[in-house]
């Protein structure tokens, strides 16, 4: 089977090999273990390789697109030029494949939805890695092409994988995980004690959405009540430094711990050995390192929004936030940190919950898409 991948995601060159993100990637070679021949239409970075990136095990044939955006006057003006280019590339590896795989939403998903109408008889996978639910706020592109994937006259020979099962969805609308371990990854961990230092897990980009100047500040009101409580963050991202400040300016240097971008292995341990993640994300699609700190018992602290409510089971493998408050956070903590059975039941509530959904299933689920 000859397989073509459209996707916005960056891509790096590197010693007769290409990287990219290292979830996706870890993805994606499960895909390609079902298939013979494999094309990839994404842009190209000149970015060097970090400890979050990962490499294709199979060979592929790599076909370089020029990132365009929307946002603003010059780029809009730039991208009437790119995008006719693109749409050619499209054509062209659309006749060569003999199933397409789009990953949404993003820019090049936009304009692979648009030309996929026109090859109603390709078989086609629709990852769509973002926020799924219809009541959500989200930005015009995104909504158009959910609206695109949605009507089946326009897509056709379609499955759609979405997180989250959501109601009056389209018969192409197939509810979906990602995994991260595999069944023999499972091992046991030691127990958390709530009676000594509690470490609480910061883990993603350091951006707006992400709030990680919400952890800080949760955990330093804890810090100040006299809990003996630290937070560990990993990741980087646009707000880094103003953390890394605020840190310094308020003494926080023996509460609050910065780790920057970290192998999958070092994240691993770190799960491994706190008793809360908190992850309150304003928008997420499956947000994995909720999931992965489930697998090790790592409780999570979490915002009420995409798939994120079904994953805790509204509640009942975590909380759920409903508002940017850092005093929420604070009262969700001492909850448990005061009813140690409470915390010792949705612990194991979210580990069997989160065991269920490893690479070996999400590697068979693939397989069936594949052979439908």
């Amino acid at each position: 089977m000859k397989f073509a991948i459209i996707t916005h995601v960056a891509h790096k060159y590197q010693n007769d090999a290409y990287y990219a993100y290292e979830p996706y990637v870890r993805e994606m070679n499960l895909w390609l273990k079902n298939v013979t021949e494999t094309a990839v239409l994404a842009p190209i970075s000149e970015d060097e390789i970090t400890a979050i990136d990962s490499n294709y095990t199979t060979k592929l044939r790599f076909i370089k697109s020029p990132p365009f955006n929307l946002l603003g006057v010059q780029n809009k003006i730039i991208s009437i030029f790119k995008i006719p280019y693109i749409i050619v590339q499209l054509v062209r590896v659309f006749l060569w494949t003999d199933h397409i795989h789009l990953r949404c939403p993003g820019n090049m998903g936009l304009l692979g939805c648009l030309v996929q109408i026109f090859f109603p008889s390709k078989p086609k996978t629709v990852k769509y890695a973002g926020n799924w639910d219809p009541k959500s706020k989200q930005p015009l592109s995104y909504r158009f092409q959910k609206w695109i994937l949605s009507n089946t006259f326009l897509t056709r020979n379609c499955k759609v994988l979405v997180y989250g099962e959501w109601e009056n969805q389209t018969k192409n609308i197939v509810p979906f995980f990602t995994a991260t371990y595999r069944s023999a990854d499972i091992e046991d961990v030691p127990e958390r004690n709530l009676t000594k230092a509690i470490k609480v897990l910061f883990v993603g980009a350091f951006t707006k959405s992400k709030q990680p100047m919400l952890s800080v500040k949760s955990v330093q009101k804890l810090k100040e009540e006299g809990y003996n409580i630290s937070l560990h963050m990993y990741g980087e991202g646009e707000e880094y430094e103003q953390v890394k400040k605020y840190i310094a300016d308020f003494q926080l240097t023996d509460t609050v711990f910065l780790y920057g971008n970290q192998s999958k292995e070092v994240v691993k341990k770190a799960f491994q050995e706190s008793h809360f993640l908190l992850f309150v994300s304003k928008s997420e699609g499956w947000p994995k390192v909720v999931a992965e700190a489930m697998f090790w018992s790592c409780l999570p602290i979490s915002s009420s929004v995409s798939c994120i409510p079904f994953m805790l089971d509204n509640g009942n493998r975590g909380t759920l936030i409903g508002d940017n408050s850092s005093d929420t956070i604070v009262r969700e903590l001492k909850k448990y940190i005061e009813n140690v059975d409470l915390y010792t039941q949705q612990v194991s509530n979210a580990k069997k919950w989160s065991q269920k959904y490893t690479l070996d299933l999400f590697d068979s689920e693939i397989s069936k898409l594949l052979e439908s």
